[in-house]
């Protein structure tokens, strides 16, 4: 794979499965599939799906559920514009360069050099592969590539797919830009940068078999397993904070200002950002807003 369809794939990848699920099991007889939410009021209507940035080709998610909340939306929105993916793809590719001369392993200690070179070796990467990255970026491209070679693809993800459902007849919108994005990640401190490459990396040899366990919960909705699955990826509450649920409380006031315009939308979002403590579910309902699960 090339450096710079890897790049594209880690732009469309984002942040992915990540973050905590809530505590919801399926009523008995439920029929499985992805959860969906809604908030309404008396003439907007909002559906809250959480998706899996990366899939692979044969899952098959887009139930009678989904589809008719889809078909019956005016607006489709996802975390950022899924138009533009050579926009993300050189966003991303710029931020995530170290300045020249600089080298990521010579960042690292002596301990976390060997683990990390021992997981590129692995991965049949050479061990000065992505000495020219900053350490957020190489994380993410460290979490992205086992997943890739076991069959994921983010060609196959649920936001690609739902892009192209929509076509030309669906407005669409964004609750974020790449660049606010890449931020979140390129603005934390040199010292978080590189403790979260470490968690990466130690989590590189169990990555595939997480997420494929991660992506059958999802597929069921039982999102209380998915929780507890989830829950063991983000340990670290400033990382949490930053990369979840902050952003979940800006996006449920943005959804918060649109029920204020008639219509009915269709919000699609990694599906850590729709769970547990701190979701975005639970920053609506702290605004009085009830929040309904559709099975």
């Amino acid at each position: 794979m090339s450096f710079k369809r890897l790049v594209a794939s880690v732009a469309a990848l984002a942040l992915g499965l990540s973050g905590c699920a809530t505590v919801e099991t399926p009523p008995s007889g439920a029929v499985p599939g992805p959860a969906l939410w809604a908030v309404s009021d008396a003439d907007t209507t909002i559906y809250l799906f959480g998706t899996v940035h990366a899939l692979p080709k044969d899952k098959n998610w887009f139930d009678g559920r989904i589809e008719k909340a889809f078909n019956a939306s005016d607006e489709l929105v996802t975390e950022v514009d899924l138009t533009d993916v050579s926009g993300s793809t050189s966003a991303l590719q710029a931020a995530g360069m170290l300045p020249e001369g600089k080298s990521l392993r010579d960042m690292m200690t002596p301990e976390n050099r060997q683990e990390y070179e021992a997981a590129l070796v692995s991965l049949g990467l050479p061990v000065e592969a992505l000495d020219k990255i900053e350490p957020w970026f190489a994380a993410m491209t460290l979490s992205l590539l086992p997943v890739l070679r076991s069959g994921y693809d983010t060609e196959a993800g649920v936001e690609k797919a739902l892009g192209g459902f929509a076509g030309e007849s669906k407005k669409r919108d964004a609750l974020e830009t790449i660049d606010q994005q890449i931020a979140l990640f390129d603005g934390m401190p040199l010292e978080a940068q590189l403790a979260f490459l470490d968690q990466t990396v130690e989590a590189v040899p169990s990555s595939t078999n997480s997420l494929d366990a991660m992506v059958a919960e999802w597929l069921e909705g039982d999102a209380k397993q998915l929780a507890a699955l989830m829950n063991s990826e983000m340990s670290d509450p400033a990382l949490y904070e930053r990369l979840l649920t902050s952003r979940n409380a800006n996006w449920a006031g943005w959804i918060v200002q649109r029920l204020e315009q008639p219509g009915t939308v269709f919000i699609a979002v990694g599906a850590g950002h729709l769970a547990g403590k701190g979701s975005v579910q639970d920053q609506l309902r702290k605004r009085g807003l009830k929040v309904r699960r559709i099975w």
